[in-house]
Order: structure tokens, then C-alpha cells, then sequence
């Protein structure tokens, strides 16, 4: 049964999400920027593994590793950037490995994730909190 007090802390909190601007939006920027690339497939996870500093001192410039044994291609997404997607890496067949580094600009603490689609047409996912302690998106 709620309280009133249950009720009015549940309001806010709605209240809340929907008043910070493209926090909900990112998030479904996110979810529709893996459905485009999966086409809708489930998703594991494990297979793939992110390497990146636990706290970013400056967001402007993170570097980032991905690393998915046996992928054909591997998306980056920055999730609580406003526009989410980093990059996308293909591999032929005769790739040594299927790693790729980069730098990447995050506007603040959020998680990085990595999508690998792998040979075998399966998809694995991995996620990594970094903490900003100085933004790179206006901030």
C-alpha cells in the first residue's frame, strides 16, 4: 500500500527525470543506436573487454580500448554523451586482432559501451563507469 509521502516521493522523482533535459533521451539514444546495429538480437554478456582510466581527469580527451577476440565488427558508445556514438570498427578475416584505441571526449562520469558483433553473427556487450572530474562536452 503507499503513503502519501510513498506517492509524493514517487512524483518527484518523475518530475525530476523529466525535467533534466536529454537525460531519457540519451538513453534511448543509446538502446536505438545498438538495436540499429544489432538488428534487434539478443545480446550476451562477456567476450568483450574495455579499457579505459577509472577517473578521467580531463573528458576531452579519455583513451579507450576495446578488445573482442573473434569480431567482425565492434561499436563504442559514449552513454551519457549527447550524441552517444563514437565509432564503429570493421575487421576482415585476415585481421591479426580485433582491437581498436582511441580518445574519446566524455561530457561527464558515465559508461562507456562496447558492442561486438562476432563472427559467428552473435553479439556480446561490455560496459565501463569512468569518472570525470573536468567535462569535455561544454562543461
Amino acid at each position: 500500500m503507499l503513503t502519501r509521502r510513498d506517492t509524493m516521493a514517487l512524483g518527484l522523482g518523475v518530475a525530476t527525470v523529466t525535467m533534466i533535459p536529454g537525460l531519457a533521451s540519451a538513453s534511448t539514444e543509446v538502446e536505438q543506436a545498438i538495436a540499429a546495429f544489432t538488428g534487434g538480437a539478443d545480446i550476451s554478456e562477456g567476450g568483450v573487454t574495455i579499457t579505459a582510466p577509472e577517473i578521467a581527469e580531463n573528458g576531452n580527451t579519455v583513451p579507450v580500448e576495446v578488445d573482442a577476440p573473434g569480431a567482425a565488427a565492434i561499436l563504442i558508445l559514449a552513454a551519457g554523451n549527447p550524441t552517444p556514438g563514437v565509432a564503429t570498427f570493421n575487421f576482415k578475416e585476415g585481421a591479426g586482432s580485433q582491437r581498436a584505441a582511441t580518445r574519446i571526449r566524455l561530457g561527464g562520469t558515465q559508461d562507456v559501451v562496447a558492442v561486438a558483433k562476432m563472427a559467428d553473427g552473435s553479439f556480446k556487450q561490455a560496459a565501463l563507469e569512468v569518472k570525470v572530474t573536468i567535462g569535455g562536452c561544454g562543461g
